[in-house]
């Protein structure tokens, strides 16, 4: 009797609320229905629905993000775990440590403007950065493949070495590991780092507010595109580099010319796209972007049309992406257009209270477009 009371209210319930919901479809535009039914969609639990393993997991869209709150944070669940920050922020006695890893599989190994090496010790160096912290001690742990050629891994370490010399850290552990002919692609390597947070900053979505502005520090994409275009599959050239550098001392520099620093971001995989969609999801704000002031260089333009590619998507290794009060834009403009790796550094979008959880794009010919969160990404292994 009280199982089928029970079932019969939940019934009920769920014809009221159906009905709720048409009477206040009625009510709205088609666009706002559009949307109301994505915000719908994206409060729902992330579940992995795949039985395998696929590249979109490791792309760092939606199918990441599913994958990493579906199963890992289950798994290992705890406060830290939970912020899904690019590092963690730890309180060791009277110190406050920043600690993060990251795994770098790109393809090529080399290509214009660096290689595997110096991406893994900059990759690693901005997770620590984007959380505040000084960076101080790295790891660095290699599988390689039977058969790799000593001189190219020579070179890889030799890199390294360099631009860890040139963030003002030092590898002090590592590992390596050795797997058959065939299984590694010559070689991945995974770094973690350690930071030391010296300044009384607190950074995090939990901080921002509508009326914030979005910043970028340069031009968006080239990393992606150099690596695309490095591969030799496309009949495409293009004067273009990677971006990959060490951001902390461009970071220092925002931080002391604005204390309104709400969150920062480096934009690698999936882009800046992703990162606001993070952001808006985080917040239940709405980011809204102009299109117009999207810095993003004519090669980098080019290649995207070709390749059927929106440059809001493309990984970058040397880009940030800060959160800023927008009383203090001006001051974050001015002081990374100050320093070398931001001189090219622009106001993209705001924040705004509505639509929540939304990422908009007010385009160059007038009009107004969703900007959602691949579930994969276009350009697979290019970290």
């Amino acid at each position: 009797m009280t199982t089928e009371r029970t079932a019969g209210w939940s019934e009920r319930a769920v014809a009221e609320a159906g009905a709720a919901a048409e009477r206040e479809s009625g009510r709205l535009s088609p666009e706002q229905q559009v949307l109301q039914r994505i915000e719908r969609a994206r409060r729902r639990s992330p579940k992995i629905r795949e039985s395998r393993i696929t590249l979109a997991h490791g792309a760092g869209g939606k199918a990441t993000h599913s994958l990493i709150e579906g199963l890992f944070v289950e798994a290992f669940r705890n406060p830290t775990l939970e912020e899904l920050d690019d590092g963690a922020v730890l309180t060791v006695g009277s110190s406050r440590l920043a600690f993060t890893t990251d795994s770098y599989v790109v393809s090529p190994l080399f290509f214009p403007g660096g290689d595997i090496g110096d991406l893994a010790v900059n990759g690693t160096v901005n997770d620590l950065a984007v959380s505040g912290a000084r960076p101080q001690y790295l790891s660095a742990g290699f599988i390689l493949e039977e058969g790799f050629p000593v001189a190219d891994l020579r070179r890889i370490a030799t890199s390294m070495a360099a631009a860890a010399e040139r963030a003002g850290v030092q590898v002090v552990t590592g590992d390596t590991k050795v797997v058959q002919r065939g299984k590694a692609d010559g070689c991945y390597i995974n770094t973690a780092g350690v930071g030391v947070l010296e300044r009384p900053v607190s950074l995090g979505s939990r901080h921002i507010r509508p009326g914030d502005a979005i910043v970028v520090s340069g031009p968006i994409g080239d990393h992606g595109v150099t690596i695309m275009l490095a591969r030799g599959e496309l009949d495409i050239a293009a004067d273009l580099a990677s971006d990959t550098a060490a951001l902390h001392g461009l970071v220092d520099t925002l931080l002391d010319a604005a204390p309104g620093v709400r969150l920062l971001r480096d934009a690698t995989r999936g882009g800046v796209a992703t990162i606001l969609n993070e952001v808006a999801q985080a917040t239940q704000l709405a980011v809204v972007v102009d299109e117009a002031s999207v810095p993003v260089r004519p090669a980098v333009t080019g290649a995207c049309e070709l390749l059927g590619i929106d440059p809001l998507y493309v990984a970058c290794e040397g880009r940030l992406v800060a959160v800023v009060d927008g009383a203090q834009a001006e001051e974050a403009l001015a002081a990374l257009r100050g320093h070398p790796l931001g001189d090219g550094a622009a106001v993209i979008g705001r924040v705004a209270a509505d639509p929540p959880g939304m990422v908009l794009l007010r385009t160059a010919f007038g009009g107004t477009r969703v900007v959602d969160m691949l579930v994969g990404d276009p350009l697979p292994r290019i970290c």
